[in-house]
């Protein structure tokens, strides 16, 4: 048997890699890695499951993404359609590619475009003229060449709706350490901040986390905030209808103009939300407390420290079936529930946490771990990460940066100078 030296086995073993990249042809379906990033004023375009829709204006900019685990050459093709003649302009890695397409569906090459390094590779398409009644009909991308392998990072397809989830982004969760805690933890506090221009619409900003719910602060619309208070029923279902009434998340009681309601789709439960104006760069406290209660019930509490109003604002109570237990579980996260949003980068400060125990006693939490959900473990989005810094714990996602934290990474920061500064006996 011919034995090769090592150093030939290993250029061998790169030429092979080479030329298999070189052949190498990926599917991007657009319904799942696509946005409009500029809107247009008169159009409807928009990302569907099939790809784009209703493509009339020539100030429309749709926007792709793709994370390239390699430098070297990227190769775009599409197939495409268009009722009559339409030019478009395509831009990837500062070159400009014009393609003019016409008739029924057939594949175009788009053109080749050279990748510095590894990252995320954004390739934008606008329209500069057509004749038809919408500039061209596009499912997917097909792209090929030596920066191309198969560690290339993009929503792969619709399996377990990731269209949806991948065009929310991942979402990036603290989990805190409380081993060193003795005793039962009664009460929960913590403070979020969110930096100025990361107040995106669709952000959740979720402070306190629990076994059975979560406490935080969203961006819901233009003109629309909230606080948001939820406690999940024990029975598994995303269809709150389908709940027993012994099973039902019970209100005991809520803040002036608190809307209450249930909530599905991602469980089921009681749900208590403000429609509150906070503001970027402000710290806002919030504080959670669970109650055992007889029956095998526990009860649970939020409130929402405005410092522009100096005041705490009663949230809601609510009453949890088949539970005997105090604060568990505790965790932080970040998340954007708005799809067509997913393309824009938000962060946020996670500070100043404490658990008071049933001992009466304040515990700081200084240690947390960082998670993300199936989207990130996928491979199918990288662009998340968490740490620590002079503000406390921070999480930042969504927008196709590169650099993202390891699973599991755990952060640790200094002990808070002190306590918050609240009477528990005023929380009832």
């Amino acid at each position: 048997m011919l034995k090769l030296p090592v150093y030939l086995l290993f250029a061998l073993a790169l030429l092979h890699s080479a030329v298999f990249s070189q052949n190498l042809s990926l599917t991007i379906p657009l319904g799942g890695n696509s946005w409009v990033t500029t809107h247009s004023r008169q159009g409807d375009e928009e990302v569907t499951d099939n790809g784009w829709s209703d493509w009339t204006e020539t100030d429309t900019v749709f926007s792709t993404f793709v994370y390239l685990n390699r430098s070297g050459t990227l190769r775009i093709a599409a197939e495409m359609s268009s009722a009559g003649r339409s030019v478009l302009r395509w831009y990837v890695a500062g070159v400009s590619k014009t393609i003019v397409i016409a008739g029924p569906k057939k594949k175009y090459d788009i053109g080749e475009f050279a990748i510095g390094k590894p990252g995320y590779v954004r390739i934008d398409v606008s329209g500069i003229s057509r004749s038809g009644g919408v500039f061209a009909t596009i499912k997917d991308l097909i792209i090929s060449g030596s920066a191309v392998d198969t560690k290339a990072a993009f929503v792969k397809n619709n399996e377990g709706n990731f269209f949806l989830w991948g065009r929310r982004g991942p979402s990036v969760h603290l989990r805190y350490d409380t081993s060193k805690v003795t005793s039962n933890i009664e009460w929960f506090y913590s403070e979020i901040t969110v930096p100025k221009g990361n107040d995106v619409i669709g952000s959740y900003f979720q402070a306190d986390g629990f076994n059975n719910g979560y406490f935080g602060m969203q961006v819901n619309s233009s003109t629309e905030r909230r606080v948001l208070f939820s406690v999940w029923s024990p029975f598994q279902t995303d269809d709150p209808r389908n709940i027993p009434e012994n099973k039902k998340i019970k209100l005991l009681r809520k803040g002036t103009d608190v809307a209450t309601a249930e909530f599905g789709n991602e469980g089921s439960g009681g749900q208590s939300y403000l429609r509150y104006n906070w503001k970027p760069g402000t710290a806002y406290g919030f504080l959670l407390r669970a109650q055992p209660v007889k029956n095998n019930f526990t009860n649970y509490s939020a409130w929402f420290y405005a410092p522009d109003e100096k005041r705490w604002i009663f949230i809601a109570s609510f009453s949890r079936p088949e539970t005997s237990s105090y604060l568990e579980d505790l965790y932080s996260f970040l998340e954007n529930f708005e799809p067509d949003q997913g393309y824009i980068t938000r962060s946020a400060w996670y500070h100043d946490q404490w658990v008071r125990t049933t001992a009466q006693k304040w515990v700081p939490i200084t240690q947390a771990s960082f998670t993300y959900d199936d989207t990130a473990s996928k491979g199918y989005r990288l662009d998340y990460s968490g740490g620590t810094g002079s503000g406390g714990f921070y999480l930042r996602n969504c927008g196709f940066f590169n650099g993202g934290t390891k699973l599991d990474s755990v952060f640790t920061h200094p002990v808070p100078p002190s306590p918050p500064d609240v009477n528990l006996a005023n929380f009832k």
